[in-house]
């Protein structure tokens, strides 16, 4: 199970649902990153994948958007991802993050969720969850960064990035040598038919 703080900040039964659709580990195998890949590219993987990552999530999640924009005091803001989950009628913030887990992230997921109760949510939806997903956590530094906020929170991390795959797809030194050569020839037999 995900470190979350649901049970104690939420109501008993949407505690319990909304710990049963949180996982400890998401699988992103479904996509493909290079080396040294940042947040950025971890969300535009993820948004072109979808339907993949939707299914990873599991039932009852539908995407609101990517990068969504919340003005809070005159400042633009943006969401990592906004999900909104059916069954617990109520938004979920997820916050990427391509690095292990740090205290200040959960700073700053309590603000995401705070801003959505206040400026998306209505009087009919439940309290709004935040997920953050890190590539990995320690457990006693989620649990003392979640002591003294009242916000729904969950850490979760993720694995199973193909890293390779790009790389495999681009051309080696030796083939774009080869098509240089080859461009370089069919060029000076342009040349030459040009000048006859």
């Amino acid at each position: 199970m995900a470190n979350t703080n649901f049970a104690e900040k939420l109501p008993e039964i949407q505690g319990k649902l909304a710990q049963e659709i949180v996982k400890d580990t998401y699988d992103f195998s479904f996509i493909s990153l290079p080396r040294g890949y940042d947040e950025t590219a971890l969300e535009e993987a993820l948004e072109q994948n979808i339907t993949r990552f939707l299914l990873e999530l599991g039932t009852g999640f539908a995407f609101i958007g990517r990068q969504k924009e919340i003005v809070v005091s005159g400042k633009t803001r943006k969401i990592d991802m906004l999900f909104y989950h059916i069954r617990l009628k109520c938004y979920v913030v997820v916050e990427l993050k391509a690095v292990s887990f740090e205290p200040e992230f959960a700073g700053k997921l309590n603000f995401y969720v705070n801003a959505v109760n206040e400026l998306i949510r209505t009087s009919e939806e439940n309290p709004t969850i935040g997920l953050l997903i890190c590539k990995d956590k320690d457990q006693t530094e989620v649990q003392w960064a979640f002591q003294g906020i009242q916000t729904p929170m969950g850490v979760a991390s993720y694995d199973n990035i193909k890293l390779e795959e790009i790389k495999r797809q681009l051309p080696t030194e030796k083939e774009i040598q080869q098509r240089i050569e080859l461009a370089e020839e069919e060029f000076n037999l342009n040349r030459k038919k040009q000048k006859k």
